[in-house]
């Protein structure tokens, strides 16, 4: 088996690198176009600054490749995790025909508001974070793909371990936009068939700074969980003022609030026990998650990857394989895409349905340990050493 492993880190970093051993003779390369989009600027910035980096890294590296064909230009744009500019970007970048395709969007509002512009302006773009099912499954494009999985993926197994766990009333808060709504309908459905209990949802709006009236009533209903369905600078805000009014109950969050930036908002000793559910394996557990952290750290980037880096990564890889197979085509990109099966990534095996949804077919459990995101089954909760709140 660790041969096997072996064997697969190596061919990740051969297709990544183009390792050879001769070195090929220096000439001329055309110039291919890859646009990479996400929040830069605002609140959830810290996650955008990673999958721009991680974009870029596959972009270095593939140029540093003798062997490649083209020399790649990533073209970064900012949509500042806000749906109007989301779409003036995806428009601009679109309607560049110099621009083969784009890795785009950690928001759902945000993707949900573009998928159309690229599909009118036939652009293949793959979306590395956002996750909201509607993304991929709430039409049919041709053009639309996504590498990380969906909520529906992450509210499952957040329901079913929480239950496990012997959790029994739940109160949530959610954004109302709509990857908050999103969590809400999901979670909530696949709660009550689990058994778990919903004392009292709650909506508040992304840039709400008081909580008062929400979390008096939550303090009234004694849930022993809040969940949380939201970004991270809103789950900041409502994690610190849970404990101001004395809130004792766990906190369960989604992949929104998976990110550094949560635990330093909130600080280590509060954030002691957040939970946090996010797609696919952990990068650090895969084949080629050694090569991807040690190539990122080369760099010297000013940001971490932070949780989608990865996906980001895997995203403008796939894009940059279709051109070096078909050329710098749209069509001919899309449709490579759209035949992805089985393809080795640093996120594991890329198989994208009819629907350019990537089939992921595990979730990855966190919880905040000594100021540090650790996997669930590694940290010393997993193991009974430690205990949540409430149990």
């Amino acid at each position: 088996m660790r041969k096997k492993h072996t064997a697969v880190a190596a061919a990740i970093a051969a297709a990544a690198t183009g390792m050879v051993l001769t070195a090929a003779p220096a000439q001329a390369k055309d110039v291919v176009k890859i646009a990479f989009v996400g929040p830069l600027t605002g609140g959830v910035s810290s996650i955008g600054l990673g999958g721009r980096n991680s974009a870029d890294l596959a972009v270095r590296l593939r140029n540093a490749d003798p062997k490649a064909r083209y020399t790649y230009e990533l073209v970064v744009q900012d949509d500042e995790c806000r749906p109007n500019v989301g779409v003036q970007v995806a428009t601009k970048i679109a309607a560049d025909k110099s621009i083969v395709a784009g890795v785009t969007h950690f928001c759902s509002a945000v993707a949900m508001g573009t998928v159309g512009v690229y599909s009118r302006f036939g652009m293949p773009a793959v979306v590395w974070g956002a996750v909201l099912p509607e993304v991929t499954y709430g039409n049919k494009f041709k053009e639309i793909h996504r590498v990380n999985g969906t909520m529906i993926n992450q509210s499952e197994v957040a329901a079913k371990f929480m239950t496990g766990l012997g959790y029994k009333k739940w109160a949530i808060i959610h954004d109302t936009t709509d990857y908050g709504k999103g969590h809400n309908k999901y979670f909530s459905e696949f709660l009550k068939k689990d058994g778990g209990t919903i004392v009292g949802t709650f909506g508040v709006t992304a840039d709400q700074q008081d909580f008062t009236t929400e979390l008096t009533k939550i303090r009234e209903l004694k849930p022993d969980v809040v969940y949380f369905g939201g970004l991270t600078p809103l789950g900041v805000r409502i994690r610190t003022q849970m404990d101001k009014l004395g809130i004792k109950a766990q906190f369960e969050g989604t992949s929104g609030i998976k990110s550094d930036a949560y635990i330093e908002g909130v600080g280590k000793s509060l954030s002691e026990g957040s939970l946090a559910f996010i797609e696919g394996a952990p990068v650090e557990k895969l084949a080629g998650g050694q090569f991807f952290m040690e190539r990122y750290t080369q760099q010297k980037y000013g940001e971490p990857p932070e949780a989608y880096g990865p996906f980001a990564f895997a995203a403008a890889n796939l894009i940059i394989d279709a051109v070096e197979k078909v050329g710098p085509d749209r069509k001919k990109v899309r449709d490579v895409l759209n035949g992805t099966r089985d393809v080795n990534t640093i996120i594991g095996k890329v198989t994208f349905d009819d629907h350019g949804q990537n089939v992921v077919p595990l979730i990855t459990k966190y919880v905040v340990e000594d100021g540090k995101w650790v996997i669930w089954e590694d940290s010393t909760y997993g193991k009974g050493k430690k205990k949540l709140t409430g149990l």
